[in-house]
């Protein structure tokens, strides 16, 4: 079983974001980098199928050379091997053909990606993916097993669960709930410094989005507290203010 997992090299959340160059380009100075949580929970549970020599996983991430220290983690983690495709990841519709391209030469049996990434919050990229790949696509699993060549999916859905079997290949994206996160152990941390990480170059692909400018979102109003004694006040206000109806 070969799994391709793909991960996002993310600002920590507790990183304060600001913008430069006239609000048209992240201000990286200071920004601390994390693996995406939700690409380590899709990497976690390609370990536990992989275990006891039942398969092999592969890390893919597009980035600059200031990604290696994230998919060194990934290697530390338990991931066999890595790509890096040397750019930088402008938008999903990029990120999507950048591994596909690489999906296609080297016939994955699974591939998974994180719900989303928590910078962008987009949630396009594995349907994507599958799209191009003209495979099944199955976003935001909670859980996944595997028996042969055979997957049983589970997702949530409005009032319930929704369960999917489907045969590989197939692209599936992570949320909480299909494994726990893996803390690297010493051994894995260094046994990742001599694991492959290859660097290849990117895949021409159209340029579909332009940033125009980036904006902080607007900071909270001030809260008005309503004594309890005084209902019609908070009447007048949710009316004539807040025009809640």
């Amino acid at each position: 079983m070969k799994i391709l997992v793909c991960v996002s090299n993310v600002p920590d959340t507790t990183t304060k974001i600001t913008f430069t160059n006239n609000n048209t380009e992240l201000n990286t100075a200071g920004i601390s980098y994390i693996l995406n949580p939700y690409d380590e929970i899709a990497l976690s549970r390609a370990v536990e199928l992989t275990e006891n020599d039942n398969g092999t996983v592969t890390v893919i991430n597009i980035g600059e050379i200031n990604t290696e220290p994230t998919i060194r983690k990934t290697l530390a983690i338990g991931a066999n091997d890595a790509i890096r495709v040397n750019a930088k990841p402008r938008d999903a519709y990029f990120v999507a053909q950048q591994i596909a391209a690489v999906a296609k030469a080297n016939n994955y049996d699974i591939i998974l990606t994180g719900r989303e990434s928590i910078d962008y919050n987009g949630s396009q990229v594995a349907s994507m993916v599958g799209e191009f790949l003209d495979i099944p696509s199955i976003n935001s699993v909670k859980k996944m097993d595997v028996n042969g060549n055979t997957a049983v999916l589970e997702r949530e859905i409005e009032g319930g669960k929704e369960v999917v079997t489907v045969n590989f290949p197939f692209v599936a994206s992570a949320t909480e709930g299909m494994a726990e996160w893996k803390i690297p152990n010493m051994r894995g941390i260094m046994g990742a410094r001599s694991k492959p990480l290859q660097v290849i170059e990117a895949v021409e692909v159209p340029i579909n989005t332009n940033y125009i400018s980036y904006e902080q979102p607007k900071p909270r109003g001030q809260v008005n507290l309503v004594d309890n004694a005084e209902p019609q006040k908070l009447v007048d206000l949710l009316h004539n203010e807040a025009k809640v109806f």
